[in-house]
């Protein structure tokens, strides 16, 4: 049971920011915010006073049951939209404990996406290519917006690795759920005898973070330049403009080469940079809060198998949920895409409220 209270004081604030709103004595930066909150609260606000009449229209329901001069028919009735009460109650509390749980900040952010070959040689690199190809699709389909921080190619077309700004609408709640290694099953081209082979590649997903919400200070920063590099480490660049950033007290290194501007190379880099460190603290603290878990559906650990594509069969399956899609071409084209992060995401979900309750 949620307490009244709880629901009540739902009630009350959604009134209270409805008649501030209207009041025109907002300022610019606070009207903003509170459109916001104003804005969340509008979709639970009617299954939040449903909830908190659901004991008034059962004490009047029990009423007519109750009554010894009630009719057969009458009783009948009162009988089945108690029932049908009861049910819609039990469908409201579980939307209003999602609602009541712990926003995660980082929902709402842009994401980095980050892919690299694993094992498997040049068959590992075509993969990676093929999953970023997969990304493409899915971003075009929700008009989200692509930008490439940098890629490096494979000799067999493939990519070892590419980093890219995804930004649009909710973009990490969509794709905290693809970090991990992503396995493929299938004959490649220069397979002579017709063998599967096994190759994976490694996907990582990180909210963008803004300056506001991490603080790096300069003197944790040490800062080298070189010149880019090309295939077989030749020279591309005749000044020292590819960066190297390292993070001091972690660690992290970020090297960034893709542009001919020494400045530009830095923004990236301090942008992919600022990611890690973001993503880092917030492993620190989900770890404190999930000790006691045993399951973690979407925790980003990039070690972890989530999925596997097998060509010979024509499915893909995340390991996670145990969902098996026999529609491998479709997924590939970004087309089913959604049937997989929505499964992933009442999973975890019902994981959250299981832990609630």
């Amino acid at each position: 049971m949620i307490p009244v209270k709880t629901v009540n004081d739902l009630i009350k604030k959604h009134a209270l920011l409805e008649k501030e709103l209207s009041s025109g004595e907002i300022d610019k930066n606070s009207f903003a915010e509170k459109s916001k909150e104003y804005a969340d609260l509008n979709e639970i606000i009617k299954i939040a006073k449903f909830y908190i009449s659901f004991e008034e229209d059962k004490k009047e329901i029990q009423t007519i049951l109750e009554d010894k001069n009630s009719d057969p028919d009458m009783i009948k009735m009162a009988e089945t939209e108690l029932n049908n009460l009861e049910i819609e109650n039990e469908k409201n509390e579980k939307k209003l404990k999602l609602f009541l749980l712990p926003k995660d900040e980082a929902d709402k952010k842009n994401a980095i996406i980050e892919i690299r070959a694993g094992t498997g040689g040049l068959e590992a690199s075509l993969f990676a290519s093929d999953l970023f190809k997969m990304y493409e699709k899915v971003i075009n389909k929700k008009k989200w917006s692509l930008e490439l921080i940098s890629i490096s190619r494979s000799e067999a077309g493939g990519l070892k690795e590419v980093i890219a700004s995804i930004k649009g609408n909710n973009i990490y709640s969509t794709l905290k759920y693809e970090s991990g290694v992503h396995r493929v099953q299938r004959v490649p081209d220069t397979e002579t005898q017709g063998r599967v082979h096994t190759s994976a590649a490694t996907v990582a997903v990180l909210p963008e973070a803004e300056e506001v919400d991490l603080k790096i200070n300069e003197s944790d920063l040490r800062i080298d330049v070189f010149r880019a590099g090309g295939p077989g480490g030749q020279s591309v660049n005749t000044t020292d403009s590819a960066v190297r950033i390292t993070h001091i007290p972690t660690g992290i290194s970020v090297s960034q080469q893709d542009e001919k501007s020494q400045h530009k190379n830095k923004a990236k880099g301090m942008k992919i940079l600022r990611a890690r460190l973001y993503e880092l603290e917030r492993s620190r603290i989900e770890s404190e809060r999930s000790k006691d878990r045993k399951n973690k559906i979407g925790s980003g650990d990039r070690s972890e198998r989530i999925r596997t594509y097998n060509f010979p069969q024509g499915r893909v399956t995340d390991h996670r949920i145990n969902l098996t899609l026999h529609k491998l071409d479709e997924f590939l084209e970004g087309e089913v895409f959604d049937e997989i992060i929505e499964a992933l995401t009442l999973r975890a979900q019902e994981e959250s409220l299981n832990i609630l309750n």
